[in-house]
């Protein structure tokens, strides 16, 4: 079958299912009620808490950079940051698309090779499932009482039963296969096809190599830490904007950051759906009707994809601008 049209079936697929989540989670809910309270919401705080958000993705950015250095690149800290939010946009069309895609667009934009970049990217996305792991323990510590089962029953069983198993399969499975390519690449050593292969997979492991060989390992550290604590005042200011939940405590935005992290991974575009239902049944803990729950996820939830929509789009032309006359020769001022 054409790649093209399997492409355009994965994306509706998927679309399907994040708009079957979606409608699960607002079954039975008043919609013109969710509307008028979302519509009476304190933009002032909903501001803030879209403050925070872009101080997160900058930081994310100049981490990325960090992660780049040990490769013998220095690219510009505007470039990485629009090749991410140009990653971020891609990720709405399908998910895990937008890693790709902002290691194609940096690799453009500063002659980088593509196949190092998508091994720091790898990396971080390593460290991010390590971050909101730690995260999760944490929150389950400060909130047992109130969280425990939805924790245990929502999230820890069906990754422990689901995740897990698959994880080492996939893992086994990848292993397998790039021994594989390797052994055989070796013995076609004169094929183009297995030339560009090596190349590859020699590339990744470099990009992978590089967590461990960080110029600045604390400054790595120091915004890992600033990138999480950014997700959680983005999540605890927009508590503010709503008068249903301006009452919840800090404890609250670490749930939120939690479950709202685990939507966002979800297989499906933006998490659409999935982050609804979660952080909506999640509050329902915390006193709340799933009608204000449901009002709450919706706003932050869109907020926040307005902000990729907007910010990934600008940096999409900022960086076509920047990139359209560039000669091929041009191999950049940031290689070593």
């Amino acid at each position: 079958m054409n790649k093209k049209i399997l492409s355009i079936l994965k994306y509706l697929v998927l679309l399907g299912i994040a708009f079957g989540l979606l409608s699960l989670a607002f079954k039975g809910v008043d919609l013109r009620k969710i509307a008028a309270e979302i519509s009476g919401a304190n933009l002032y705080w909903l501001a803030a808490s879209i403050a925070v958000s872009l101080i997160a993705f900058a930081s994310r950015a100049y981490r990325w950079n960090i992660l780049i250095e040990p490769l013998g690149y220095k690219p510009s800290f505007m470039n990485t940051t629009y090749s991410l939010m140009i990653g971020y946009l891609a990720n709405l069309a399908l998910p895990r698309l937008g890693e790709v895609t902002r290691c194609a667009s940096l690799s453009k934009a500063e002659k980088l090779p593509f196949n190092r970049l998508l091994g720091t990217v790898i990396v971080e996305r390593v460290v991010d499932v390590i971050s909101l792991l730690i995260c999760l323990v944490l929150t389950a510590v400060i909130e047992y009482n109130r969280l425990g089962n939805f924790l245990m029953d929502s999230i820890v069983t069906p990754l422990s039963e689901k995740v897990t198993p698959l994880f080492i399969t996939l893992a086994v499975a990848g292993i397998i296969l790039l021994t594989g390519i390797i052994f055989w690449a070796m013995k076609k050593k004169d094929s183009t096809g297995m030339s560009k292969i090596v190349h590859l997979v020699t590339g990744l492991i470099d990009g992978l190599r590089s967590i461990g060989q960080l110029k600045r390992p604390w400054a790595f550290v120091a915004h890992t830490l600033l990138i999480w604590t950014m997700y959680f005042f983005m999540a605890y200011l927009a508590f503010f904007s709503l008068p249903v939940t301006s009452n919840l405590s800090w404890s609250a935005g670490m749930f939120i950051l939690v479950v709202g992290g685990f939507g966002m991974a979800a297989p499906v575009q933006g998490g659409i759906g999935a982050y609804h239902l979660l952080v909506s049944q999640g509050l329902i803990l915390y006193g709340l009707s799933p009608q204000d729950g449901l009002a709450f996820a919706t706003l932050l939830h869109s907020s926040q994809l307005l902000v990729v929509i907007f910010f990934g789009a600008i940096s999409f032309l900022l960086l076509f601008l920047a990139t359209k006359d560039m000669p091929d020769e041009y191999v950049g001022e940031n290689q070593n």
